[in-house]
């Protein structure tokens, strides 16, 4: 069932224009191929310069990777997975049925892509039915079809794990040669995932604080209220409104809001300039 597919270490794979939106460069990859990791690193950092966001950026990740033109040959499809701390794991494919494979192996904790992950090597499984490994998921991945897998981990730079998984109805699809290919691969996308996660990672900053400033200020204005009610200090009405939070069992901002809104006849918000 299935040979060998061979990849020489110069891949190629699908070319997008620069600057193209990242729902315009998806229908176009079944049309265009770009030849070098320099074209593959354009358009990735081009998709993260963008600001599509995180997610976007593994899915343009994702169909990069099913676009190996030697990976191609096997028929795989890839999936993209990355595990932040204190967050939930990140799935990217090139298909459903890859997006589907990727993310069982999360729940399950368990299956190459784990193992790759965990270990930061790369992991070959030639035929999920002879291989006596990943007993969790092995049914289920040998269920869609699937025989052999390839996952590759790709270099974040910090605390953040990622993965780039191939899947294959052919057993023993990943040689010598597609596994250095690979590795090449996850090498030339190193950068813009890096990127990818400043990016991320500014952003949430950025959320985070003006969510932080917007709940300052609705608590300092039903404090205000409260101060204004009971002709109090400041500390007083914070330390009223705690205590009702907490017999209430309700987040202060959230108190806070509703403070403001039985007293206040027009609506409250927070102006930042």
């Amino acid at each position: 069932m299935g040979g060998s597919c061979s990849a020489a270490s110069s891949f190629g794979v699908r070319r997008a224009p620069r600057r193209s939106t990242f729902r315009g460069w998806c229908a176009m990859t079944d049309r265009l191929v770009l030849d070098t990791p320099c074209d593959i690193r354009d358009i990735l950092v081009d998709l993260a310069v963008v600001g599509t966001g995180l997610g976007a950026f593994l899915e343009g990740l994702a169909a990069l990777a099913s676009s190996i033109t030697r990976m191609e040959a096997c028929r795989t499809l890839a999936s993209v997975t990355l595990l932040r701390p204190r967050r939930h794991p990140a799935v990217a494919g090139s298909s459903r049925t890859a997006r589907r494979l990727a993310d069982l192996q999360q729940r399950f904790d368990d299956g190459p892509g784990v193992r790759a992950a965990q270990s930061r090597k790369t992991v070959v499984v030639d035929d999920l039915e002879m291989d006596p490994g990943f007993p969790l998921c092995r049914s289920v991945l040998a269920g869609s079809g699937i025989r052999s897998v390839l996952s590759v981990p790709v270099d974040t730079g910090g605390l953040e794990r990622a993965t780039v998984t191939y899947f294959s109805r052919n057993s023993g699809a990943f040689g010598k040669d597609a596994v250095l290919a690979s590795e090449e691969f996850a090498r030339a996308v190193s950068t813009p995932l890096k990127l990818a996660l400043r990016v991320a990672r500014l952003t949430e900053k950025v959320e985070n604080l003006t969510a932080a400033m917007e709940s300052r200020t609705t608590i300092d204005l039903a404090a205000g209220v409260v101060m204004a009610q009971n002709r109090c200090s400041q500390d007083d009405a914070i330390e009223i409104l705690r205590a009702a939070s907490s017999a209430r069992n309700l987040k202060l901002r959230d108190l806070a809001g509703n403070v403001l809104r039985s007293t206040v006849d027009a609506p409250v918000s927070t102006h930042f300039d």
